[in-house]
């Protein structure tokens, strides 16, 4: 009974993850669907407050909007500290918008430097035509670019999860894998940052999630998490993201 109680669940995950890249899922911003209850996501804004309960940092300077938070300031952290997770969230950027998701950081650290930042970024504004290859969107900063082309236009809404579990990291934009690594290799100093003014880094087993604001209104809306309890629920996942991307390149 047990066994089949937890393959349900990873029916679940996956049914779960598949129907939110594809935006099939119909409810009201900032909700759970039951699905998502069931596996185990929890919201982390509910369209009316930024909720001190959850978050920490420059609250006073993320602003809600029509059911939107919308940056005004700097770093939007997490008070809770994640290991393994899917992070799930949209975004909305306006014309050179620059934002980013520090994950396994801590409050008063730069994400980039101590922990990792996956970037958030409207990488076809003239201002950033220079931009090296690990700083365009979703790529997690200093290390590994990510693949080009998965945001919608300007104005329009994303939609994004960020898999983490041990040393590897998935980007999921808009239904198409846009990075999938395993750091080890950085982990374990075999290699360096491709950040060559600053090639060494702080590794975190675990740590605090967020926002990483420059001042730009970026907007963001049904923000949640999952905690990824074992091996088998990151493999539901992985094959997960990877339907959904297929679904995306036929047009389905």
């Amino acid at each position: 009974m047990k066994k089949i109680c937890c393959l349900s669940m990873l029916l679940l995950l996956v049914v779960s993850f598949v129907s939110a890249q594809e935006g099939r899922q119909r409810r009201e911003p900032n909700t759970l669907s039951k699905t998502e209850k069931n596996i185990g996501f929890q919201l982390l804004f509910d369209g009316k407050t930024v909720d001190k309960d959850i978050w920490q940092g420059d609250v006073e300077n993320y602003k809600v909007v029509d059911g939107t938070i919308v940056c005004e300031g700097k770093n939007l952290m997490t008070k809770k500290e994640y290991e393994n997770f899917v992070f799930r969230f949209e975004f909305k950027l306006p014309p050179a918008g620059n934002n980013g998701v520090g994950i396994r950081t801590k409050l008063d650290a730069n994400a980039a430097y101590d922990g990792y930042e996956i970037q958030i970024l409207d990488d076809t504004a003239e201002q950033y035509k220079t931009l090296l290859p690990y700083q365009f969107h979703g790529s997690v900063y200093r290390f590994v670019p990510a693949k080009q082309g998965s945001l919608r236009p300007v104005g329009d809404w994303n939609r994004e999860d960020i898999i983490v579990y041990k040393n590897n990291i998935r980007v999921v934009c808009n239904g198409q894998i846009i990075v999938d690594t395993d750091m080890t290799e950085f982990v374990e100093g075999k290699k360096k940052s491709l950040d060559t003014d600053h090639p060494e880094h702080v590794f975190n087993e675990k740590g605090l999630v967020g926002f990483l604001g420059h001042h730009d209104p970026v907007a963001f809306r049904n923000i949640r998490i999952c905690e990824i309890k074992s091996d088998s629920e990151y493999k539901m996942l992985r094959e997960a993201s990877e339907r959904a991307g297929q679904r995306r390149e036929r047009g389905n």
